[in-house]
């Protein structure tokens, strides 16, 4: 009898041990991406990470910018933005635009070319200013701003989302099973709402519009605008009010807006406005023509 319960204590063990380490190993459990709270734009990225989570890989660099390390003697180009441009967890490192456009790029110009992605979920213009502030534009030769119609609002607010919100943790879990439990399977059970963004309801234009406007014109960088659309927008084929308000913004700057709405489909998302590969291989196509207008003007 004691023989019996041995054994099945070194099953149940066995099976436990064999559960953690294929949580880890295939669905990278206890690897996420890591966010640290930051005074002047709410928060980012930990810098110098590199993970394999739900069997995607993820890399930030020394900046906390979802992108290899910063290479001075490269052709720099920005591209600021949310989670659409971030690409978050479920998006490939070599799937982002960012990255795709920095190969492409390359190769048509026989130089390096990189694409630097500064950007984290629920950014609008006001953080990436503030980011840029810090850090400056690292020579940048041309800079775009990946915007959704929500953007028009979305101000800084500073409120507390590291380790408030499931989607911002500072730390890791130690056991794969109490994440896969704690993160995802309770707060279903429990129907608890675990939003993946952050909601700003600010009531005026986000100043970082302006802002960026004014950087990009005083360092003589060219700028330009794609105004996201998401899934409802699509379905009703117009933007709405707040995204006529970026587009009426542009207007009036003399801003180039490429309206990712005469672009996408349905099919290029994975959710009401992130997008999967397939949209992001259609984003990278619209803006590498656009970028590559820019660029015989630089050089």
């Amino acid at each position: 009898m004691k023989r019996r319960i041995w054994i099945t204590i070194c099953i149940v063990i066995v099976v436990m041990l064999g559960g953690e380490i294929y949580l880890r190993k295939s669905w990278g459990f206890c690897d996420t991406v890591l966010i640290q709270s930051d005074p002047d734009f709410e928060y980012i990225a930990q810098p110098n990470q590199k993970h394999y989570r739900f069997r995607k890989y993820v890399l930030y660099n020394e900046y906390c910018q979802r992108s290899e390390s910063v290479d001075s003697s490269a052709f720099i180009i920005l591209g600021l933005g949310d989670s659409v441009i971030n690409g978050g967890t479920l998006t490939d490192q070599d799937s982002l635009a960012t990255t795709r456009l920095s190969k492409s790029l390359t190769q048509l110009l026989q130089r390096k070319v990189q694409v630097l992605n500064i950007s984290a979920g629920s950014w609008g213009p006001d953080n990436c200013e503030a980011y840029l502030k810090r850090y400056g534009a690292f020579n940048a030769k041309i800079a775009f701003l990946l915007c959704s119609s929500h953007d028009a609002h979305d101000n800084i607010n500073h409120q507390s989302v590291v380790d408030v919100n499931p989607s911002f943790p500072s730390s890791q879990y130690h056991i794969a099973y109490w994440e896969l439990l704690h993160r995802y399977l309770l707060p279903r059970l429990l129907r608890q709402k675990t939003p993946s963004e952050i909601s700003k309801d600010g009531k005026s234009f986000n100043l970082g519009f302006q802002q960026l406007i004014n950087r990009f014109k005083v360092e003589n960088i060219p700028f330009f605008i794609w105004l996201h659309p998401d899934r409802t927008e699509l379905v009703n084929e117009n933007y709405n009010e707040e995204g006529t308000l970026i587009i009426d913004f542009c207007e009036n700057n003399s801003i180039h807006c490429i309206k990712g709405l005469d672009y996408m489909d349905i099919q290029d998302y994975r959710d009401e406005i992130h997008v999967n590969e397939k949209g992001q291989k259609k984003i990278t196509k619209i803006l590498l023509d656009y970028l590559i207008s820019l660029i015989d003007n630089k050089l």
